[in-house]
């Protein structure tokens, strides 16, 4: 289920952001098609008991309840009583069976921990986005974005990435000078490092240059050897995965985090989301590294541990969720898949250098003086490599010495005055966000990766080489206003706060109720303050972005003014007309351009053709201002505008290809053809489609191949008197007419007449499956003909 606002809400040019605070939060199926909510209810039925083998985080228990209410076993006590919950962290056979036998009731405390972050973060999000998408989208033009939004979460993160910029742009570099003698000794070139390491003055430095170079002897003043360890790894959490993805396996942590789901639903690792780095005291290691025996790259390392006896991990952190990640099945690269497969490697490796042996080594350093300043260098060896032998990138980089005495004095081979400046830090790589967003409470190990995730697609930062996240003008506007304003709004404290108030509610010490109220409360005096000062962020936005008048070309005339309306291109499409100062927002999708100057019979805006991207892609004819005000009730659908909804990306807009006009000749009434033969839809011929001509469903992705290379198709007034659809006009090219005597006009309906019938294919959607419904057998993927002659035209 997701959180939504009821309908009366849902209208973003009707509702005041600030009525969202007290607005009601109801629940709606995610993914309506699926049909869940309807497939669980008729499980249920019969059923004595429920069963909830959810995952086993706040998120999953809140799922818990969802399935109770579908199944109808929260109505009567006695089936409260056949409720079970089923704790588990991965899907081996001893851990499914070992839950089974110890089943509990779920969580109602940690559900409503859930059902409180998501009402806060809804209402506050939505409110600040549809004020903020409202005010600049409707002023600026070169926003490049379709929403300017705000989370809870989000915004304190791209605080962050803005944060480090700032550091950088406002970082003043300095020269330093460090002194490096050298000594040559026994074929070995050995570079002394400064006790005082660099000097900011570069007199001083001569000045000790000269006092070493005057001397020219070192003196060996003591060697020290130290017999030093490098640990083992903790058991392996979510986070550390994340940053681990990143910088090592350049995966970004929204892909990383969905291959490590599909590897633990596949069975491979453990439940991914947890922030535990202890293992269990009833963990099986000695089961666990028995099942990657077979390991195409690790069995041999593993059939040693085995054999010689693997080390107790060391101590990490249990905060009660899930044991640390790691593998449970042996795998292989061709059944994984590249990126998939180097996740699991990492996982397997991190697990078995968990453990493993510790790395030991010695380090030597020695220690020197010349002119009355002190040297040293340090020397590494190896003793036992330890884990590193499976983690190699982890080893210890060995550096050998030639062989001191103590007193012995050497002769300077050089002595280098090296000048250096400092340089400013780099732009946050995500691994360094992760940290300092697990550090700062910022999300949880199941949504850190989709905040990040978040910013890069709200064009807020952009991922540059070595998944360096480099904030863009929008972005650094964004927290900058936000400083002025309120800086509250973009800094981690106050969403920390809020996690801390949701864990208090998660253990039962805190009504849901409570908080969530005195949480919005605090939220919506903030945004009434920010409305107010809206000014000071626009002083930032006007100074880094052109005005709507200023951008864009002409394209088409507007109905009201009938001078011409500018087109901007960058994200969200739309048209502005500068007399009227009025926008009006075009799909997100798909090349504009005007149609033909033809306008509509409706209010008299000139008709724009929208081109959808790929060889099947829809042409379709449009008018904007119908497109933003469909003038029929009723008469709208989910196409991508951003009219309405609280996702300000969704909106209600109404094509020509659903225009019930009676005689404006791109309406549905005269281009639609008949009934879609997957959807309640209506297939509509696509009047720019030539030679590859089509219809499209405009309602689904259901395509239909008419005869190809036909100079021209076109529909007529008349009905088929035996199915009522449509009846088409076809002329045929001259040499490749199927007509006897060389003819090339045919008019007739495609289903009923057998020629047209013949010629015409029907092709599927990717997000539909290719049902029979008594229509013949399947020609090829996904096509077939339609060989129905029932099908009937739906109008309005």
């Amino acid at each position: 289920m997701s959180s939504d606002f009821p309908a009366a809400y849902q209208d973003r040019a009707a509702t005041d952001p600030l009525d969202l605070f007290q607005a009601q939060v109801i629940k709606t199926e995610a993914n309506p098609k699926a049909h869940v909510q309807r497939h669980l209810s008729q499980e249920a039925r019969g059923c004595a008991h429920l069963v909830l083998w959810l995952d086993c985080d706040r998120e999953g228990e809140n799922i818990c309840f969802e399935v109770i209410e579908c199944t109808g076993f929260n109505i009567d006590m006695e089936r409260r009583r056949r409720i079970h919950r089923a704790r588990f962290s991965s899907v081996t056979e001893k851990d499914i069976l070992k839950a089974m036998d110890n089943l509990v009731g779920p969580n109602r405390n940690e559900a409503l921990a859930v059902d409180a972050r998501q009402e806060i973060d809804l209402k506050v999000g939505v409110a600040f986005t549809r004020f903020q998408t409202n005010y600049f989208q409707g002023k600026y033009g070169n926003l490049d974005a379709r929403v300017i939004s705000y989370g809870p979460c989000q915004t304190p993160t791209l605080g962050f990435c803005v944060q480090r910029y700032l550091q950088i742009t406002t970082f003043k570099p300095e020269k330093f000078w460090t002194l490096h003698p050298y000594l040559y000794l026994n074929g070995h070139e050995v570079k002394l490092e400064w006790e005082r390491q660099k000097l900011f003055d570069p007199d001083v430095a001569v000045m000790f240059q000269n006092l070493v170079i005057d001397d020219g002897i070192l003196e060996v003043t003591d060697i020290s050897e130290k017999q030093e360890t490098k640990g083992r790894p903790l058991g392996l959490n979510t986070v550390n995965l994340l940053k681990v993805a990143s910088s090592a396996l350049g995966l970004g942590p929204q892909l990383a985090m969905q291959l490590a789901e599909r590897l633990y639903t596949q069975g491979f690792i453990s439940y991914p989301r947890t922030e535990s780095t202890a293992y269990p005291s009833s963990f099986d290691f000695r089961g666990t590294l028995a099942a990657l025996v077979n390991n195409p790259t690790s069995g041999n390392y593993v059939e040693k541990l085995l054999a010689e006896g693997f080390h107790k991990p060391r101590g990490g952190v249990d905060v009660g969720d899930h044991p640390p990640v790691t593998p449970i099945n042996s795998a292989t690269e061709d059944m994984l898949g590249n990126d998939a497969w180097r996740l699991y490697q990492y996982v397997c490796q991190h697990f078995l250098g968990s453990v493993s042996p510790d790395c030991k080594y010695v380090r030597t350093k020695v220690e020197f003086t010349i002119g009355g300043e002190s040297f040293h260098c340090v020397g590494l060896r190896v003793t036992a490599k330890g884990f590193t032998s499976i983690m190699p990138w982890l080893a210890v980089s060995e550096k050998t010495l030639p062989q001191f005495t103590k007193g012995e004095k050497l002769e300077v081979s050089k002595v280098e005055l090296y000048e250096g400046c400092t340089s400013a830090p780099d732009y946050l790589s995500e691994s360094e966000l992760i940290s300092l967003m697990e550090k700062n409470g910022i999300g949880t190990d199941a949504s850190i990766s989709v905040h990040i995730n978040n910013i890069c697609e709200r064009n807020y930062v952009q991922v540059q080489p070595g998944r360096k996240l480099v904030p863009t003008a929008l972005g650094i506007s964004l927290i900058r206003g936000y400083q002025c304003i309120d800086p509250d709004l973009c800094l981690p404290d106050i969403r920390s706060f809020i996690e801390q108030q949701i864990t208090l509610v998660a253990k039962g010490q805190v009504e849901h109720s409570q908080v969530v109220r005195h949480v919005l409360q605090q939220f919506k005096q903030k945004f009434i303050y920010f409305v107010k000062q809206i000014g000071s962020m626009d002083t930032l936005f006007e100074a880094q972005f052109s005005s709507l008048a200023d951008s864009g070309r002409p394209l088409s005339k507007c109905g009201k003014c009938l001078r011409y309306m500018k087109y901007i291109s960058t994200k969200p499409p739309r048209l502005y007309c500068n007399t009227c100062e009025e926008v009006y927002d075009l799909p997100q999708k798909g090349a504009i351009k005007l149609y033909k100057e033809l306008p509509c019979p409706l209010d008299n805006f000139e008709l724009l053709l929208l081109s959808m991207p790929g060889p099947e892609g829809k042409s379709f004819p449009l008018c904007p201002y119908c497109y933003n005000s469909p003038p029929f009730e009723g008469v709208d659908r989910l196409f991508g505008s951003t009219k309405a909804h609280s996702n300000p990306q969704k909106g209600s807009g109404m094509p020509c290809f659903l225009c019930p006009h009676p005689t404006c000749r791109h309406s549905l009434i005269s281009q639609g053809v008949c009934a879609c033969p997957e959807c309640s839809g209506t297939l509509v011929l696509d009047p720019v489609s030539a030679p590859n001509w089509k219809l499209f469903c405009n309602m689904c992705n259901c395509l239909v191949f008419l005869p190809q290379g036909a100079h021209r198709i076109s529909t007529t007034h008349e009905r088929c008197p035996d199915c009522d659809s449509t009846i088409m006009e076809v002329d045929f090219n001259k040499k490749t007419t199927p007509l006897a005597d060389g003819a090339t006009l045919h008019v007739g309906c495609i289903l009923c007449d057998e020629l047209l019938h013949s010629l015409v294919m029907v092709k599927h959607g990717r997000m539909f499956s290719r049902r029979g419904r008594g229509r013949g057998s399947g020609r090829g993927r996904g096509a077939r003909k339609m060989v129905d002659p029932k099908m009937s035209f739906r109008d309005f």
